[in-house]
């Protein structure tokens, strides 16, 4: 078993390589140079996505949607990047010593933690699908930002795409984990409301 499992791992490592290095040789323009690393800030810290949260937590009719994202989000910070990173304790691609994927050719500055899954793209899927469960329109166009974002960790070598896609897989289910709870919690506040009204009308024609 331990020889098959090494045996897995090794090929997705190799062709998590090979994606890396064609996008290197295919894509590398002056234009997605200057482009790529500003997407990326976008997902930094998912600092774009807890500010969208924000501003849906101050309409009401939006309220539950940036409290899913954010339900959502704070879930990934503690089961993706205070979890899973520390026990797969993945090495960045830059820090193999490749030719081609090296600390030499980041166009950013090389990020410390560890590499599986992808925390940029573990946010960014997870706010834009706490965002589609209720509004679509809108969570369709975050899907494509999300996307932006989880290429631009390839593009920029510090991802492999392993990670963006533990990231991308492990961000929708949370972020429907995440509008599940939220969804759950309103829906049990809604009830008690509606049965203190009861009762309140009911104690109301007793009275007269």
């Amino acid at each position: 078993m331990q020889d098959i499992m090494m045996y897995l791992m090794d090929q997705i490592s190799s062709f998590d390589h090979r994606v890396l290095v064609a996008i290197n040789a295919s894509m590398r323009l002056p234009f997605m140079d200057a482009v790529m690393p500003w997407v990326t800030k976008l997902g930094d810290g998912g600092v774009f996505w807890i500010a969208l949260a924000l501003v849906l937590l101050i309409p009401k009719k939006t309220r539950r949607t940036g409290a899913a994202m954010a339900v959502a989000m704070l879930l990934g910070l503690i089961i993706g990047n205070g979890l899973i990173k520390n026990l797969v304790m993945r090495t960045r691609p830059f820090d193999l010593a490749h030719p081609v994927v090296s600390r030499s050719n980041l166009l950013i500055a090389p990020p410390t933690d560890y590499s599986f899954p992808s925390g940029h793209t573990l946010a960014s899927f997870e706010a834009a699908t706490a965002l589609f469960k209720d509004h679509s329109v809108y969570g369709f166009f975050a899907y494509v930002l999300a996307i932006l974002i989880a290429f631009s960790r390839l593009y920029l070598q510090v991802h492999y795409p392993s990670d963006v896609l533990g990231g991308a897989i492990l961000g929708f289910l949370l972020g429907l984990l995440g509008s599940s709870i939220v969804k759950s919690v309103a829906d049990k506040m809604e009830e008690r409301k509606a049965r203190k009204l009861a009762l309140a009308a009911s104690d109301s024609g007793k009275e007269s």
